[in-house]
C-alpha cells in the first residue's frame, strides 16, 4: 500500500456514519448551499491532525491529489499536514503551494484551521499584497482566506491591514463573510477596543447585522446595545 492509500485507509477506518450525516448537514452540503456535493466520513479534527502527523512525509504532489478529493476529511488532513510541516520549517514553497490550491479550501473550517498558521504567519514580516488580490476575488472562500489570514497580524499587534481588508469586505452579501470580518474586528476589539471603535463608529450602521453583533461581542451590555440601536 502507498503513502497516500495508508494515509486514507487510517481516516477512513474513524469514520462514523451517523456523525457524517450531522456534518454534511452543518456545514450546508445541500443542493445551492455553499458546500455543495461535499461528502464527510464523520472523522473529528484531532483525529485528522493526528493522522496528518503520522504521515507527514507525504509530498507536495501527494498532497495536491489527496486536495482534489471530494471527502472533506481527506482535504483536511492534506490541509492539517500541511500547516505541521510549515511549523516545523516556514518555507515559501509551502505558502506557495498553499496559494496555489485555493480552490479545494473550500469549507470554512478548511480555511480557519490553516490561512493564519501558514499564509497570516508567512506575511507577518512581508508586504501584504496578496491579501488584497484575495479579498477582491470571486471566490468566498479566497475572500475569507484573506481577513481569517489577519489573525496572525491581530495577535502580534498589527491591525492596519485587517482594518483596510474589513473595510473591503463590508458590503458582502454572504454570511460567512460577515461571520468572518465580525470575528476578526472582535479579535481586534480584544486587543485594543480604540482600534476597533475608530473603525466602528463611522461604519455600524452599515455593516451586516451579523458582522456587528460578532464585532461588538465583547463590549460590556450598554455600549453593546447601543450600537445595535443606532443610538451613538
Amino acid at each position: 500500500m502507498g503513502k497516500l492509500q495508508s494515509l486514507k485507509a487510517d481516516l477512513h477506518k474513524l469514520s462514523n456514519p451517523e456523525k457524517a450525516k450531522l456534518l454534511q448537514g452543518f456545514f450546508k452540503t445541500g443542493k445551492g448551499q455553499y458546500g455543495e456535493g461535499d461528502i464527510f466520513l464523520g472523522v473529528k479534527v484531532p483525529e485528522c491532525r493526528a493522522i496528518a502527523k503520522k504521515h507527514s512525509d507525504l509530498s507536495l504532489n501527494e498532497l495536491a491529489e489527496l486536495l482534489k478529493s471530494k471527502i472533506h476529511e481527506e482535504r483536511l488532513t492534506a490541509l492539517l499536514l500541511l500547516v505541521h510541516n510549515y511549523q516545523k520549517n516556514p518555507n515559501k514553497k509551502i505558502v506557495d503551494f498553499y496559494l496555489a490550491n485555493t480552490q479545494f479550501i473550500n469549507n470554512w473550517d478548511l480555511v480557519d484551521l490553516t490561512a493564519p498558521r501558514i499564509l497570516g504567519d508567512y506575511l507577518l514580516d512581508k508586504p501584504k499584497n496578496i491579501l488584497y488580490k484575495l479579498a477582491r476575488s470571486d471566490s468566498i472562500w479566497e475572500k475569507r482566506i484573506a481577513i481569517i489570514s489577519t489573525l496572525a497580524f491581530i495577535i502580534n499587534n498589527q491591525f492596519e491591514d485587517a482594518i483596510k481588508l474589513s473595510e473591503i469586505l463590508l458590503t458582502e452579501k454572504h454570511d460567512l463573510l460577515h461571520k468572518a470580518v465580525g470575528w476578526t474586528l472582535r479579535e481586534i476589539g480584544k486587543k485594543n477596543p480604540q482600534v476597533l471603535e475608530t473603525f466602528l463608529i463611522p461604519n455600524y450602521k452599515k455593516m451586516p447585522r451579523t458582522m456587528l453583533r460578532y464585532a461588538i461581542e465583547k463590549f460590556p451590555e450598554e455600549k453593546r446595545q447601543a450600537y445595535l440601536k443606532g443610538n451613538l
